[in-house]
């Protein structure tokens, strides 16, 4: 009886413990890590959501990583003479980490997950269809990361295998070429333009998701880095064709600044980084990739920088006077000025007040002020002023200047505005390029240009008004590309594919664009400088204190310091990329 007890008291005891080691090895879903996630479809899905977050960051394009390529470039500078002063005198110190170590920060938080998507995806039974929706947009965010670190560093390090972060031997990475890097990005993109469904799929594909459409945009632009104009060539006009989904230029320019689905991730856009409409998301802000908080504002801060100061920007940048002044050089077929003009930049123009007819893309309500938020009942133009000290005219695009949406600016990450990335009209241009680049001047490369221009009313060009493929480049590179793209993420990347630091010509244009004066007065903003005037008068120009290299970042001596492996990169080393392409020599176009 004793032993039949005993053996009973043994089972329970059994049974017991065998229960509590079952608990033991059950997984608690709210501590999920790298080991036991990315298991199945449904996480690899939420994995690249978090790969999408990554890019809406302080570094990334949330902010200095989208407007540090604008104040480098020739559109731009910096008036509140802070922040961004050392990178628009192009002359930064390898100290300053603003964008020498932000924007290489959060760029490999995208590839650091878009890594661990790569890897995950080969090892889960997937459809064919979810497995190439997955790869391919994972593909073309590490590529974005990429193409964005070869453009602001030229060297940057390659890392493509999630595993090498478990080894402290490869965790600590050197630096590759720019060829190198470029070589991934072009392989990246290829292979994303395959797998990727298009935009006409619709769905989430058509609202805000990389689609083949992306991929091959950005394929293009990368191919065109190193002057690859035929091949690139044969994607635009492939993309021209509907090969990669149905694009076309919306028929309001402004359309493509406005916050809000009926303007958003619309016909024209082939990729945008995707922000919550305006008082809709939360209240905290994730300026760096340790700030993560269910209740994020997830907007963004490029309208604390560009809006003017009397609204409560931080009035960081202003637009250059040479912007200015060509967007007033040129009227529209119905005599008024370039819409462009109205959409990019904060200026009032007496000509607005007679802007109540349709005539005009850009202007189809009637009084381009009536819901004007910087201007009405405003007549004073200091309002423009992007700073109140140091004068500068406010740039309106990508803020709400042109929306009655706020009566003054919150700043932080609170824009709601998407960043539209690659554009329809860039697909044209690039495609005028890359013709004129082959075969010009031709009537096709024309053609493409011809399409933007009557977008908004600008009369067309003619053939014979341009004798040589080095005029035509001239109006592609100084007039039709910056009025078109004016304050936008890119034009910095374009003068140093175009090799303008490379001629001693392009540099003395250079400096007449970059020139400013700093003045409370906003009619200072809009003086036409002239090349005598740079160094009198209290005009000066960026191009005054460049650096030989400093047309890219230097890699922040604190990443140094942390990488026993990595070592300064051409603009750390103050030296200039080889440059092996033909820069082409200014040419005086007619007026």
């Amino acid at each position: 009886m004793k032993t039949r007890y005993i053996a009973v008291a043994a089972l329970v005891a059994g049974m017991s413990l065998s229960a509590c080691v079952d608990e033991l090895d059950v997984t608690n879903p709210n501590t999920q890590t790298t080991e036991d996630f990315g298991k199945d479809e449904a996480s690899l899905q939420e994995a690249i959501i978090a790969c999408y977050n990554r890019i809406r960051l302080e570094g990334t394009f949330a902010r200095v990583g989208y407007t540090m390529d604008a104040v480098r470039a020739d559109e731009v500078y910096s008036t509140s003479q802070i922040w961004y002063l050392p990178y628009d005198a192009l002359n930064v110190a390898t100290t300053d980490e603003i964008g020498n170590q932000w924007i290489w920060r959060d760029c490999y938080h995208v590839v650091n997950r878009t890594n661990f998507v790569l890897q995950q995806v080969e090892n889960v039974a997937l459809s064919q269809d979810a497995y190439n929706k997955i790869k391919g947009q994972a593909l073309f965010l590490r590529s974005l990361a990429y193409y964005t670190l070869a453009n602001y560093y030229h060297e940057c390090c390659l890392i493509t295998s999630y595993s090498s972060y478990s080894d402290i031997n490869t965790m600590y990475a050197s630096l590759n070429t720019y060829d190198e890097v470029l070589d991934q990005v072009e392989a990246d993109l290829k292979e994303a333009m395959a797998i990727l469904p298009s935009r006409n799929v619709g769905g989430d594909f058509a609202k805000g998701r990389a689609t083949c459409g992306s991929a091959a945009g950005y394929y293009a632009r990368t191919l065109m880095l190193r002057h690859k104009y035929s091949d690139a060539y044969t994607v635009l006009k492939d993309i021209i064709a509907g090969t990669y989904g149905t694009y076309a230029l919306t028929a309001d320019y402004g359309d493509n600044f406005r916050e809000g689905q009926a303007y958003e991730n619309n016909s024209e856009s082939l990729f945008e980084v995707q922000y919550m409409d305006y008082g809709t998301g939360g209240v905290d802000e994730e300026w760096t990739p340790t700030n993560i908080s269910k209740e994020a504002t997830q907007g963004h801060a490029v309208e604390s920088n560009y809006g003017p100061a009397a609204f409560g920007s931080w009035a960081d940048l202003g637009a250059s006077p040479w912007l200015y002044n060509l967007y007033k050089a040129e009227k529209c077929t119905d005599g008024r000025l370039d819409p462009r003009l109205y959409w990019t930049l904060c200026s009032y123009e007496s000509e607005y007040d007679s802007y109540t007819g349709n005539n005009t893309a850009a202007y189809p309500d009637g009084d381009p002020r009536a819901n004007v938020l910087y201007q009405v009942p405003i007549t004073d133009e200091s309002v423009c002023r992007s700073n109140s000290t140091n004068g500068g005219l406010a740039i309106a695009k990508w803020t709400y200047a042109r929306q009655s949406v706020i009566s003054t600016i919150t700043t932080g990450l609170h824009n709601g505005i998407n960043l539209r990335l690659m554009r329809y009209s860039d697909v044209l241009l690039r495609a005028a390029e890359c013709e004129n680049e082959l075969n010009g001047p031709t009537q096709t490369a024309i053609d493409y240009i011809n399409q933007v221009r009557r977008r908004v009313a600008l009369p067309d060009l003619k053939k014979e008004d341009f004798t040589s493929a080095d005029a035509l480049f001239e109006q592609i590179a100084n007039v039709e590309r910056p009025k078109e793209f004016g304050c936008e993420n890119g034009r910095g990347i374009d003068l140093n594919r175009w090799g303008f630091y490379y001629s001693d010509s392009r540099k003395e244009q250079l400096k007449q664009h970059m020139a400013y004066k700093l003045s409370a007065n906003v009619n200072d903003a809009k003086l036409d400088i002239k090349l005598e005037d740079i160094g009198n008068n209290s005009i000066t120009s960026s191009m005054l204190t460049y650096s030989k290299g400093r047309e890219y970042f230097p890699l922040a001596q604190s990443l140094l310091d942390a990488n026993p492996h990595l070592s300064g990169n051409c603009s750390y080393e103050g030296i200039q990329p080889e440059f092996p392409y033909t820069v082409h020599p200014v040419v005086e176009l007619s007026k």
